[in-house]
């Protein structure tokens, strides 16, 4: 099988972090063959950063900000089209250990692989939860390191935080939906490849860190039970926040949980009632019309 690797590094003025994450990749013992850089169109100086300091690296200058979801979505395109067997995904945020994709390639089943990826700013932390056996989630690297014996962790990944995508995932599934923009368009893929019957899974020896997630969460408790709900003070943000979970929910989960879900956004937070009725709209109709959208914006990739 051929191992031709495309590192995809999606970045919006973020220089500083993009020139971490390019050198660590410039640092691994196995090199990717190529590495492609997507510029939402940063103001920063990102553009010529990058031709000074990582000639080698091809770089696709977006006209506009399409957020995480349309970066990956260009970038994922424009590897698959050059012929290469797997992509590495990643923010520029996001750091590799030197042997990650060596790490990453050395396993023969998964078609769409994941790191470890522990917190940038605490030893011994995972950036983002990861199921046990038990049921329960942890950010502890202990509790998941003897959980898993085996140093692998089936059915079960963090997406776009160093994972590793096989070409025939693209032509199985396609491409992510950059109508998400930001927000949850990486839980999207992972359940779409799920549901696809995909090979997934987390190696723990693949290593790559990452900030802390630092999205919001207001608990609320309803019917003794306690309901945890992303948030955001930004208006523009929390709508595609509902927007982009009510597409989750309804396409690949529950309607019923969706329900229950949207009466406590309602409850939590009275005064954006409006926004969070608006918004679930938009998802349910987002969610009615997936598989056109879908369509659409996979065009140009052979499935």
């Amino acid at each position: 099988m051929s191992e031709k690797v495309c590192a995809v590094v999606v970045t919006y003025n973020r220089k500083d972090l993009l020139r971490e994450c390019l050198q660590a990749l410039e640092s691994q013992t196995r090199k990717p063959d190529h590495i492609l850089v997507v510029d939402n169109a940063s103001t920063d100086g990102t553009y010529e950063m990058l031709r000074a300091e990582f000639p080698g690296a091809e770089v696709v200058r977006l006209p506009e900000n399409q957020g995480g979801a349309g970066g990956f979505h260009e970038g994922m395109k424009r590897a698959y089209k050059q012929g290469f067997e797997w992509l590495w995904l990643m923010d520029d945020d996001g750091m590799p250990d030197p042997t990650t994709l060596e790490e990453l390639l050395s396993e023969r089943e998964a078609e769409f692989k994941g790191c470890l990826v522990l917190a940038k700013e605490e030893r011994g932390t995972t950036a983002f939860y990861y199921p046990l056996p038990t049921g329960e989630n942890t950010k502890d690297v202990f509790e998941i390191e003897n959980a898993y014996p085996q140093g692998a962790l089936p059915g079960f990944l963090n997406p776009f935080n160093g994972c590793l995508v096989h070409r025939s995932v693209v032509s199985k599934i396609g491409l992510p939906l950059k109508k998400f923009f930001i927000w949850g368009d990486e839980t999207e893929y992972f359940l779409r490849a799920r549901r696809a019957g995909v090979k997934i899974g987390t190696l723990l020896d693949a290593k790559f860190r990452h900030p802390k997630d630092r999205q919001k969460m207001h608990k609320l408790v309803l019917f003794g039970r306690a309901v945890l709900l992303p948030y955001s003070d930004d208006p523009k943000r929390f709508f595609l926040i509902v927007r982009n979970q009510t597409y989750i929910y309804w396409v690949y989960i529950s309607r019923f949980k969706l329900f229950i879900r949207l009466i406590s956004y309602l409850l939590a937070f009275p005064r954006s009632a409006l926004l969070v009725l608006s918004a679930s709209w938009a998802g349910i109709r987002m969610a009615w019309f997936h598989r056109v959208s879908r369509a659409e914006e996979d065009m140009g990739v052979a499935r």
